[in-house]
């Protein structure tokens, strides 16, 4: 059973239509990636599967629950693009306050590890308002981690972090899926996505325009061999040519520093889909 099954997706508001029939599964331990323009549906796709908007047509399930139900949403932790905590609270009351609202009895112990996962476990007393932005996006990484959910929808998780806090946010989302969580991922860092997803998925106008995995999706660009007497681009070639452009070269006296096979990046991928 997927964590998350769309089956022909669609959502209106009045004449405009932000989704278009979108099919998307995320399996059991998988992570998958959602990318996009602004306005391509994924943020209404995540809110439909949180329960927080009703789908025109086509279903949505959570492990099996229609997304909205209770069982449903016991499934799901959320961290939405904009959020904000009350500024006096401390990190530990916050988490406090999520174990109320999703009826975890985790405790105290719940909330330290929580707390230790996202690097701030120094930091369990102190208020909201003290924190910085990557603090903040980090403690809220940690309340969507509340009753360890099977199923997490993080939207765009690594904003507001720093090249240090985006490594530690991948470690994270890795150590999750070992543990056999499920995580659908909607970033407009590429290469956050590259580097962790299983799958990826990328809309345009309320559609899913490409989907696989990032190995998928990448495609031969040719051989690059660098030899004494420069640097030669084989376009079109692949790995199984490498050999025998190799061979020739030598064959005819030139000398052979290096081989590289070029591929094109999630980014040629991304941006060829959506324009």
């Amino acid at each position: 059973m997927a964590a998350l099954d769309v089956q022909g997706l669609v959502k209106r508001y009045g004449a405009v239509e932000a989704l278009a029939g979108v099919d998307l599964q995320v399996g059991e331990g998988r992570l998958v990636g959602l990318l996009g323009p602004n306005g391509a549906g994924k943020s209404t796709l995540v809110k439909i599967a949180c329960g927080l908007v009703r789908a025109t047509a086509g279903t949505v399930t959570v492990a099996g629950a229609p997304a909205g139900t209770l069982q449903a949403r016991r499934r799901v932790g959320y961290l939405a693009e904009l959020f904000r905590f009350p500024g006096w609270a401390r990190a530990d009351e916050v988490l406090a306050l999520h174990q109320k609202l999703a009826g975890s009895d985790g405790g105290a112990r719940e909330r330290a590890e929580l707390l230790d996962l996202v690097g701030l476990a120094g930091a369990r007393d102190r208020r909201v308002e003290a924190m910085s932005k990557g603090m903040q996006q980090r403690l809220g990484l940690a309340q969507a981690l509340v009753g360890s959910p099977p199923l997490l929808l993080l939207d765009e998780p690594t904003s507001a972090l720093d090249p240090v806090g985006r490594r530690m946010v991948r470690a994270v989302l890795l150590e999750l899926k070992e543990r056999g969580h499920s995580v659908l991922l909607n970033s407009h860092l590429l290469s956050e996505v590259e580097l962790v997803c299983d799958h990826v998925a990328i809309m345009r106008a309320g559609r899913v325009v490409t989907a696989g995995t990032p190995g998928e999706l990448a495609r031969p660009r040719g051989v690059e061999i660098e030899t004494a007497n420069g640097t030669r681009l084989y376009e079109g070639a692949g790995r199984d040519d490498a050999p025998r452009i190799v061979a020739d070269l030598v064959a005819a006296g030139e000398q052979v520093y290096e081989v590289r096979l070029l591929r094109s990046t999630l980014e040629d991928v991304y941006v060829e889909a959506v324009s």
